[in-house]
């Protein structure tokens, strides 16, 4: 059931924001419902089904956006929490940089509000499977937040990728800041070919 008091409203939450000191995960304020908001798959905001068109006020409430240990996402001021839906990742990767080469490669990626993260093992690559089995690659960007990376980026990851023996078996998979994330077992990719 989605609830939504008179201090629910876009502009109270940007104003106590605004007023705010610290972040999100330093406020504990009361659970006060659900907002008719939804981050959908490509990263569009929706709120009471409208897509939020001013970019700023997106990039506020990301800013303010946190996934706890219940694996729900809620948009968390000073003085309320309230919970919104996400389809799929709150963020997208929509460009990636590269910076270095060899085991010194660090790759940088911007999300659509314009964070830049560099994965390592602060900021982990993770490959999960769609429903059709199709792979779909993420990058950590901050405290239980992922981006999925965009189809044109992760076409620009796989030409990156390099095979690698690991604990036996021989995995295609990325290397950056100093870490190596399994993409795919080269049996499975020579299996698929």
């Amino acid at each position: 059931m989605t609830t939504q008091g008179p201090s629910t409203g876009l502009s109270a939450i940007e104003t106590a924001v605004k007023a705010g000191r610290g972040g999100p995960d330093t406020w504990n304020p009361p659970f006060c419902g659900d907002l008719d908001m939804r981050i959908a798959a490509d990263g569009t905001w929706f709120y009471l089904g409208s897509p939020i068109g001013r970019k700023p006020l997106v990039k506020l409430f990301s800013s303010i956006l946190r996934r706890e240990s219940d694996g729900k996402f809620y948009l968390v001021t000073p003085v309320e929490k309230c919970g919104i839906t996400v389809d799929d990742a709150p963020f997208v990767a929509v460009e990636m940089q590269i910076e270095g080469e060899g085991e010194d490669r660090v790759l940088q990626f911007r999300t659509n509000t314009d964070e830049w993260t560099a994965a390592g093992e602060a900021h982990p690559l993770r490959f999960a499977r769609d429903e059709r089995g199709a792979l779909k690659p993420y990058v950590h960007v901050r405290k239980n937040l992922e981006a999925l990376i965009v189809r044109t980026v992760f076409y620009d990851l796989v030409e990156l990728g390099e095979e690698r023996d690991v604990g036996g078996e021989r995995i295609f998979g990325l290397r950056s800041g100093g870490a190596f994330f399994p993409m795919e077992r080269v049996t499975a990719l020579n299996a698929i070919a």
